[in-house]
């Protein structure tokens, strides 16, 4: 029995040993030179697969394609840009007929316009606005008069010394005026305001506080030159805004303190504060010019939104009450007093 054994392993050891393999012709030469050599690759269809083997067809059949549901999200390079660009109406509207308590019928409408072009990055910031408001009133029975008219355009730029600290040296430049003419109504001839009669520029070097996400803003001025124009002979022959009669620019050395504010105090409603506090050194130092705007925006949806929102001047180069004789001398050159508008509008906000 053993010796049977050993002759079958022996046999089987021999044969195997003694067997000519058959191997797969995968890669064959396509050319016989011997200094240059082309190899290609056959397709050869594997008789036994392994378990983990999944067989794909790389042949796409175009009747099983289905389009995208959902647009992929394009690249969009980096940008230290911010742009803001909002235009806006508000209209308000009253209406009567045969309405028992009385009333007159009347149209109100404000546009709005905002812009601005903010870079940021490392040690520079630079902030650019635009801010633009013409309102007019329609009512039964008297002619068109405005409500709002303001222009102001500003820019600062500012440096900081490292990445870490949230202080700047910064110089600003502010310009504020009107489009058209403003009136005493019901008075329509003798204008008491043009454009550039009053308007005022501010530019001055300080320092600014930027925290990184860029709502709050804080600036500080000890030298800012305030120039008051009046470019309108008739208004500057008045002397009005407080310029000498006849001249048309007046400078003011002073103090200046700017800051801004936009916060979100609840859900869609956005509060944006603005003041500006300046003193002048040589006339007037310790008699403040307050400027002082203060609003919320409610939105509704992506295009309706209201607003509600104040804006108070103090400014004492301009003066009310004035009291001028028949030979055009001034009798009481009046006082200055506290300038307030109070706004409530729902209209539409578009930005783009």
């Amino acid at each position: 029995m053993r010796i049977n054994c050993f002759l079958i392993l022996f046999l089987t050891v021999f044969l195997s040993a003694n067997a000519q393999i058959t191997r797969l012709k995968v890669f064959e030469p396509d050319s016989t030179d011997a200094g240059f050599k082309i190899v290609r690759i056959k397709d050869v269809k594997l008789k036994y697969l392994t378990r983990s083997a999944k067989l794909t067809d790389p042949r796409t059949v175009l009747n099983r394609v289905k389009p995208l549901s959902i647009w992929y999200n394009r690249f969009k390079p980096t940008s230290f840009w911010k742009k803001v660009n909002k235009f806006g109406l508000n209209i308000s509207e009253v209406a009567f007929v045969n309405w028992n308590a009385g009333g007159d019928n009347s149209v109100s409408a404000l546009a709005s316009a905002d812009f601005a072009r903010n870079y940021k990055f490392r040690y520079l910031n630079w902030n650019n606005e635009v801010q633009l408001r013409y309102g007019l009133n329609a009512q039964e029975g008297r002619k068109l008069r405005k409500t709002d008219d303001q222009i102001r355009l500003s820019t600062t730029l500012s440096f900081r010394k490292d990445t870490i600290t949230n202080w700047y040296y910064s110089v600003k430049a502010n310009l504020r005026t009107q489009f058209s003419n403003g009136y005493k109504y019901p008075d329509r001839e003798n204008p008491i305001s043009r454009f550039m009669a009053p308007g005022y520029l501010f530019v001055g070097v300080g320092t600014s506080y930027i925290p990184p996400k860029d709502q709050f803003n804080l600036y500080i001025s000890p030298a800012t030159m305030k120039s008051t124009f009046v470019l309108d002979e008739v208004l500057s022959n008045q002397g009005a805004f407080g310029v000498e009669e006849g001249k048309s620019v007046f400078l003011e050395l002073g103090f200046l303190v700017t800051n801004t504010w936009e916060t979100e105090i609840a859900r869609n409603v956005l509060m944006n504060h603005r003041i500006n506090l300046y003193t002048d050194y040589i006339s007037s130092f310790g008699n403040i010019d307050v400027d002082w705007e203060l609003n919320f925006n409610l939105k509704v949806n992506e295009y309706l939104n209201a607003n509600i929102g104040t804006h108070l001047i103090f400014d004492d180069d301009t003066k009310f009450d004035e009291e001028i004789a028949e030979d055009g001398t001034v009798i009481n050159p009046g006082i200055a007093r506290i300038q307030f508008k109070q706004l409530l509008g729902v209209g539409l906000l578009y930005s783009f």
